[in-house]
């Protein structure tokens, strides 16, 4: 006897694409989601189909916005001299959490790594050395993962920026080294911006 149901199958298979999702929880997600009311449901997936139709990059920072440009873009009272550089939208959300950084950010989606065939070409660093052509940015923070990949990415962005006439510094190591960003608390991210360094 077949117990194999294509459907839900191909369900969990779906959540199973999903990072930090393993077959087992894959099929509890998908036995919980057939187990949604019709409206409940629905909502799920037109939240996906929302999201994916509606969010895109921002404009100037690369930041993910579902307007032309992000909130911290649109704000008037961030200090337009200062860049910080992070990976990943989730970076912004983190650093964000702290209060304590004022100025704007560059969202790189990605770092450089020869070995997963992600080269300079596949970030937006085109679009962040557009953004120093007019000359009000005096600083910029990478604030890279402390990786072999993040660090890599920050040394090859600061010898790009440094003959442009700005400050390249990079975040102190009061975040962990191997750790993500998104998952260090307020107290070692502000830290982190308080003790940056020259590179």
């Amino acid at each position: 006897m077949e117990r194999q149901i294509a459907p839900l199958a191909a369900l969990a298979e779906q959540f199973g694409q999903l990072p930090g999702i393993g077959r087992k929880t894959a099929q509890r997600l998908a036995y919980y989601t057939l187990h949604m009311d019709e409206e409940k449901a629905n909502a799920f997936a037109n939240a996906i189909v929302e999201a994916r139709r509606l969010v895109r990059r921002c404009e100037l920072c690369c930041d993910l916005t579902d307007r032309e440009l992000c909130a911290v873009c649109r704000a008037a009272n961030r200090d337009s001299s200062v860049i910080c550089v992070v990976e990943d939208p989730r970076d912004v959300m983190a650093i964000e959490r702290t209060h304590e950084y004022k100025g704007l950010y560059h969202v790189l989606h990605g770092v450089i790594s020869p070995l997963n065939g992600i080269g300079p070409e596949a970030l937006t660093i085109k679009e962040l050395l557009r953004r120093l052509e007019s000359g009000k940015t005096q600083e910029v923070i990478m604030a890279t993962n402390p990786t072999v990949e993040g660090e890599a990415t920050a040394i090859y962005l600061s010898r790009l920026l440094k003959p442009l006439g700005v400050t390249v510094s990079r975040l102190a190591y009061g975040v962990p080294v191997g750790a993500d960003l998104e998952y260090a608390d307020e107290i070692t991210l502000a830290r982190a911006l308080e003790g940056r360094r020259l590179i």
